[in-house]
């Protein structure tokens, strides 16, 4: 539906990818880390498909650093493989049970999905189509996916999801992933480049600009790149703290904004005047250096810098068996 807006030449991408496991070269033989941390030959990792693949590019810059053979790199490596579940989890622990969320499809979806099957299980799910306290057993494609409307209590029309349920204040939380993201927590997912004359030409905004300022609380996660976290956005798809300090309360939203972000490589949290993005933790094997390496500004670490907890096994199972089903269910490949 999106072939006329297309000009010759330009891509189109997801806002939010889906994470997989990429294959780890530091042996000749390659070898795989499935998500439970076990190690896998490359033939039965490359069965995972476009995620897996998708995971591999992600870690494509480790790797070359390792080539050439750079101290540390191979830790690196392993360090952005392990940070890929730990921030599905980390972003699943910061969801509480009482919470009535907003979910993005992507990342977002996967954390609160596994949220709701561990410590969180009456959490109220919503998405943008209108489905309320949807529990579904396998990940949705997209907002239309039938499978929210099959597992919800009730299904709204997306008028009075927005007006009534988004704009009367009746969500606490929102969950949203972005192409671009800047160090307050403004968000893109319209285009890269130029407006009239794009790179890429993303999805879109959606429902991503209301629920910016009418959830009450924003938590964000994304892949951490540089391509991604950047000292200015190609477009303001949806506002976060915009220029930072009492921006938003200067134009009338009441709404608290940003208040986590969650990327494979650590746990920001905006300072509470500048509302600029701090590290707070860094994931297992993560060092100072990998983060700014991966980061459009000058990063700055909280005082109180920790190590973010480790998935326990439950968790981990819980997001392998959902991946699994899920890919079961789009794909129509064997479970693993």
């Amino acid at each position: 539906m999106f072939a006329h807006a297309l000009q010759h030449g330009e891509q189109i991408l997801p806002v939010c990818d889906g994470e997989g496991r990429a294959p780890l070269q530091r042996h000749p033989v390659q070898i795989g880390v499935d998500l439970a941390g076990r190690a896998v030959r490359e033939d039965d990792a490359a069965e995972r498909g476009a995620v897996g693949r998708q995971a591999a590019a992600d870690a494509e810059p480790y790797r070359q650093d390792a080539a050439r053979g750079g101290a540390g790199d191979v830790d690196d490596l392993i360090a952005v493989q392990h940070g890929r579940r730990t921030r599905f989890v980390a972003a699943a622990r910061a969801l509480s049970n009482d919470d009535v969320c907003f979910v993005g499809i992507g990342a977002p979806s996967a954390a609160c999905n596994v949220a709701r099957l561990t410590h969180a299980p009456d959490i109220t799910l919503i998405y943008e189509s209108g489905t309320i306290g949807t529990r579904p057993r396998v990940l949705p494609l997209s907002i239309g996916d039938g499978e929210l409307c099959e597992t919800a209590l009730t299904t709204v029309s997306v008028p009075e999801m927005f007006r009534y349920w988004l704009q009367g204040g009746r969500i606490t939380l929102g969950f949203l992933g972005a192409a671009q993201l800047d160090r307050f927590g403004n968000l893109n997912t319209t285009v890269i480049g130029d407006y009239f004359k794009p790179k890429v030409r993303l999805p879109g905004g959606g429902g991503a600009p209301e629920i910016a300022t009418s959830c009450g609380r924003i938590f964000i996660t994304m892949k951490q790149a540089v391509r991604g976290l950047v000292e200015k956005l190609d477009f303001y798809t949806s506002f976060g703290h915009g220029d930072g300090g009492d921006h938003r309360r200067r134009l009338g939203i009441r709404t608290a904004g940003p208040a986590l972000l969650i990327t494979d490589l650590a746990v920001w949290e905006p300072d509470p005047e500048t509302k600029e993005f701090t590290v707070v933790s860094l994931h297992r094997g993560v060092t100072r250096r990998m983060v700014q390496d991966t980061c459009g500004w000058t990063v700055r670490f909280s005082d109180r810098l920790e190590e973010t907890p480790q998935p326990s096994e439950l968790e981990l199972g819980t997001l392998r068996d959902l991946q699994r089903r899920t890919e079961l269910a789009h794909g129509g490949r064997k479970g693993n």
